[in-house]
C-alpha cells in the first residue's frame, strides 16, 4: 500500500492511498468463498452452488462490499502511520487506478490545530463580591409578597399597578376588526400586557365608567393590516382593585413550601437559596470573563467541521426552545446569527481540551457526584433518577465533560490574575429591577 499526504490548508489536508490489486483480488476471491458457503440459489442445495455462479449473480454487490471495507481499513492505517485525527469523517473520492493498482482513491479531512496556551500572566478578570445580610433577605421576603399579591376593590379610580376588569371593542376606520373584542379581561396597568395607548386610555377610570379613545399600534405589530393603524376602542370598566401584598405569617410560609418552622425556616431558606445563587452567579461571571480573555489571547484555527456541528448544535436548540421541533423543518433557521457563538465555543473546547491533556487533569469523582446529585434534583424521586444518570452512558460522560471543564477553569484562575471588585447583591442579580 502507498500513501502520499499533502496539506491542502492551514488544517485541511488530502491523503492519497493505492492499494496493490493482488490484495484487492485475495481480498474479493475470500468474500466470495465465504459467501459462497451460505449462499442460496435456485436449482441449488445451501452452500452447493459453484463459485463461477455465485460470482455471476453475486459478484459486484460482493466487490463493492469488499472495496468499502478496503478502504475503511486501510485509511485507518494510514491515518496511524501519519498520526492523523481526523476532525468528522473524511471525504472519499475514488482516483483513476494506475498500472498494478487495484484500488486508488483520496480522503479530504480536517485535523485539529496545534493549540499552545500562552498569555495566561496578561489576563486579568473581575470577581464581583457581595454580602448577604438580613437587608438583601428582607428585600428578597418582599419580592416575594409581590409574587402573590391579593387584590381588594379600590374604592377610587384606576391607577398605575390596580388590577382591571374590562370590556372591550376596537373599530379600524368604523369597522370592528379580528382580535379586537374581549369581555371580562382583567388587566394590571403598568405591566405592558396591553399597548401603552390602551393602558393610557384606562388610567383615571372608575369602575362603571365607559370610555373611548384613540390607539395606535406599533409599526411592527405582528398583524399587517393593524401596524402603525390608529384605531378607536371603547372601553367599559368592570372593577377596579388595588394590591395588597400578603402578611407574612404561617399561611405565607406554607405557599412557598415551608410548613414547620414558620417565618424564621422561611427565611433560613431564602437565605441558602440567595447564597447558591450568588455563588453560581460569581462563579458564571468570572468563568465568562476568564474564557473570553482567554480566546483574545490564543487565536486558534477553527475546524469547520468543528463550527458547522455547533451552528447545527445551536440552531437545533433554539428551535426547540421556540417549541418546533427540528425534523418538522425542510430548513434550518440561517446560520449567520449562530456562527459567532459557534466559533467561540470550539475554540474555547480547543482550549481547555488543551489544559486537560497539557496538565493530565483528570474526572475528580467527588465533583462528578456533586454534579450527578444536582441535576437529579429537580425530579420526584432524586435518588432513583441520580442512579439511572450513572447507568446512562451519554448522559454520564456530558457530565464528567462539564466537571473536566469546571477543573480546568479553576486551573486556569490560579494562573490568572483575580481581583476582587465589591458590589451588592442587587446590582450583581439585578434583584428588584
Amino acid at each position: 500500500m502507498r500513501v502520499s499526504l499533502e496539506q491542502t490548508g492551514a488544517l485541511e489536508r488530502r491523503l492519497e492511498v493505492s492499494v496493490p490489486n493482488e490484495e484487492v483480488e485475495k481480498a474479493f476471491d475470500d468474500r466470495l468463498k465465504t459467501f459462497s458457503r451460505t449462499a442460496r440459489l435456485k436449482g441449488f442445495r445451501p452452500g452447493k452452488a459453484p463459485i463461477a455462479v455465485v460470482k455471476r449473480q453475486f459478484g459486484p454487490q460482493l466487490r463493492d462490499e469488499v472495496m468499502s471495507e478496503i478502504v475503511r481499513q486501510s485509511l485507518g492505517v494510514a491515518l496511524n502511520q501519519h498520526r492523523l485525527e481526523p476532525v468528522g469523517g473524511p471525504r472519499i473520492e475514488a482516483l483513476p487506478a494506475s498500472v498494478g493498482d487495484g484500488l486508488r482513491y483520496a480522503a479530504f479531512f480536517e485535523v485539529y490545530p496545534t493549540v499552545e496556551l500562552k498569555g495566561l500572566d496578561t489576563i486579568e478578570v473581575e470577581r464581583p463580591t457581595a454580602e448577604v445580610g438580613a437587608t438583601e433577605i428582607d428585600a428578597m421576603i418582599e419580592t416575594l409578597r409581590k409574587q402573590r399579591p391579593n387584590y381588594v376593590p379600590a374604592g377610587r379610580a384606576a391607577a398605575d399597578g390596580d388590577r382591571v376588569t374590562v370590556d372591550f371593542e376596537g373599530r379600524l376606520d368604523g369597522t370592528p376588526f379580528e382580535g379586537g373584542k374581549g369581555e371580562g379581561v382583567a388587566i394590571v396597568l403598568g405591566q405592558g400586557r396591553m399597548l401603552k395607548d390602551f393602558e393610557a386610555g384606562i388610567l383615571g377610570a372608575a369602575a362603571g365608567e365607559t370610555r373611548s379613545f384613540p390607539v395606535t399600534f406599533p409599526a411592527d405589530y405582528g398583524k399587517a393590516e393593524l401596524a402603525g393603524k390608529t384605531t378607536e376602542f371603547t372601553v367599559t370598566v368592570k372593577t377596579v382593585e388595588a394590591v395588597e401584598l400578603p402578611v407574612v405569617d404561617e399561611a405565607f410560609c406554607l405557599a412557598f413550601g415551608v410548613a414547620e418552622g414558620g417565618v424564621e425556616q422561611l427565611r433560613r431558606e431564602v437565605e441558602d437559596n440567595m447564597r447558591r445563587e450568588l455563588k453560581d452567579t460569581v462563579r458564571n461571571r468570572v468563568k465568562t470573563q476568564l474564557l473570553d480573555k482567554l480566546v483574545a489571547a490564543n487565536p486558534v484555527d477553527l475546524p469547520r467541521a468543528s463550527v458547522d456541528n455547533q451552528v447545527r448544535a445551536l440552531q437545533v436548540d433554539w428551535l426547540r426552545r421556540v417549541g418546533a421541533r427540528p425534523e418538522d423543518l425542510k430548513e434550518a433557521p440561517p446560520r449567520e446569527p449562530f456562527e459567532q457563538a459557534a466559533r467561540r465555543r470550539v475554540a474555547i473546547g480547543l482550549l481547555i481540551a488543551e489544559v486537560i491533556r497539557r496538565e493530565g487533569i483528570q474526572t475528580d469523582a467527588r465533583l462528578l457526584d456533586e454534579r450527578i446529585e444536582a441535576a437529579a434534583v429537580g425530579y420526584s424521586d432524586p435518588e432513583d433518577a441520580a442512579r439511572q444518570i450513572r447507568a446512562n452512558d451519554n448522559l454520564r460522560a456530558q457530565l464528567e465533560s462539564a466537571v473536566l471543564e469546571d477543573q480546568a477553569v479553576e486551573w486556569l484562575l490560579g494562573k490568572v490574575k483575580v481581583v476582587d471588585q465589591p458590589t451588592t447583591f442587587k446590582d450583581l442579580m439585578n434583584f428588584g429591577a
